[in-house]
């Protein structure tokens, strides 16, 4: 499996055979110190529960989910819980690894009362929420490595070998599929899709943009936002693997080796583009698109026309999660295990706290009157504002 850290030292998956680069590159990317901040406040933990044994050290964009009043959690191997969001307590808790080890990889997505998470075997699942019993079970053989899409009755993925397909959500039965090329050599990891009325949309390895009706998969348009350039292939990777973000009538994306742009939802006509680089989820808040680079940086750029209004590069190298809004500050966790706190106007450090040294890998989840943090060891806990 491939880490953030080894994507950021130019590894990458070839025909799904792992290069971890050359030691050379390694050498040359230092992760940069802890800044020392003296942090305005700490937030109060709640509470704080464990599932299964986490990610460990593997690559994994698998998420927290918020729903029913309950949050919900896996582990790679294949514990799934559903934990009360208001004491902690664990109200289910399923083994979906029981003889080998389940590899989830993709979700969790909750919807129409139901969980719904995919494995790097190819395994499309859903679950019941309320007592995490499976619903249905389909094998679709292709690696889920990203978050499923629930809309329109149906659960639309994204697979790491060029296919989008859709599947009925009762059910699992496929409605459509669509198949795109994808190069030689690429990243690990998937944008997850998004929808807006009637239409889903995501990203691809061959560094374009798609746009599709949800209900038949047929195309509307696709967009190329990053091209490959370079004599060398690993230069040459193009993969759109953020999650883009759909604000007012605007698309917003960006890949890596690529640009970050804003698009016309229904034209698929550039808006306007700028020269960023990264495989992470981006944020839009109000006028401000925060987004952090292939070398961590934590960027904040205007929404209107990409203009870069402040660049933070004291987290180089940290191995950040994506960055999330909380109580009006920006958050992004790191491979350390600690949260930063930043102004969202100025970049300036805020806050820092360590929950514990296993890492984050993700970003925290919102709820009515807190946030939810998983570390890479499967510690999940609620923290509120003082």
């Amino acid at each position: 499996m491939m880490s953030k850290r080894w994507e950021h030292f130019a590894a990458a998956i070839l025909f799904g055979t792992l290069i971890t680069g050359c030691a050379s590159e390694e050498n040359s990317t230092q992760m940069a110190p802890l800044p020392v901040i003296d942090s305005e406040f700490i937030p109060i933990s709640l509470w704080s529960s464990k599932v299964g044994n986490g990610i460990g050290k593997y690559f994994s964009h698998l998420t927290l989910a918020f729903a029913y009043e309950k949050v919900f959690s896996a582990d790679r191997d294949g514990t799934v819980s559903g934990i009360d969001v208001n004491n902690g307590k664990v109200l289910w808790s399923v083994n979906l690894g029981k003889d080998v080890p389940a590899l989830i990889s993709g979700g969790i997505t909750a919807s129409y009362s139901r969980l719904y998470l995919g494995t790097e075997t190819g395994d499309l699942i859903a679950l019941d929420e309320k007592t995490g019993n499976i619903v249905w079970h389909v094998k679709t053989g292709g690696e889920i490595l990203s978050k499923p899409l629930a809309d329109a009755g149906v659960i639309v993925v994204n697979f790491s070998h060029g296919v989008l397909a859709a599947y009925e959500a009762d059910t699992g039965k496929e409605r459509w599929r669509i198949l795109n090329e994808v190069p030689n050599l690429t990243l690990r990891g998937d944008s997850s899709p998004v929808s807006i009325s009637g239409g889903v949309f995501w990203g691809m390895a061959n560094g374009r943009l798609g746009a599709a009706f949800i209900e038949n998969g047929n195309i509307i348009w696709q967009q190329t936002i990053a091209s490959p350039k370079g004599a060398r292939e690993i230069h040459r990777i193009v993969d759109v693997d953020a999650t883009p973000v759909i604000y007012d009538s605007l698309l917003y994306a960006v890949g890596y080796n690529g640009s970050l742009v804003a698009i016309d939802l229904r034209s698929g006509h550039q808006i306007w583009q700028r020269p960023y680089s990264s495989s992470t989820d981006i944020l839009v808040v109000s006028n401000y698109l925060f987004l952090v680079t292939n070398k961590d940086h934590v960027v904040a750029v205007n929404v209107h026309n990409g203009t870069e209004i402040w660049s933070n590069n004291k987290l180089e190298y940290r191995q950040l999660t994506p960055p999330v809004a909380i109580s009006g500050y920006i958050v992004v966790g790191d491979s350390e295990g600690y949260l930063h706190w930043l102004d969202p106007k100025s970049g300036e450090f805020i806050a820092q706290q360590q929950l514990n040294n296993s890492g984050i890998a993700v970003a925290p989840v919102l709820v009515d009157d807190g946030y939810i943090v998983v570390t890479r060891d499967g510690n999940v806990s609620k923290k509120q504002m003082p």
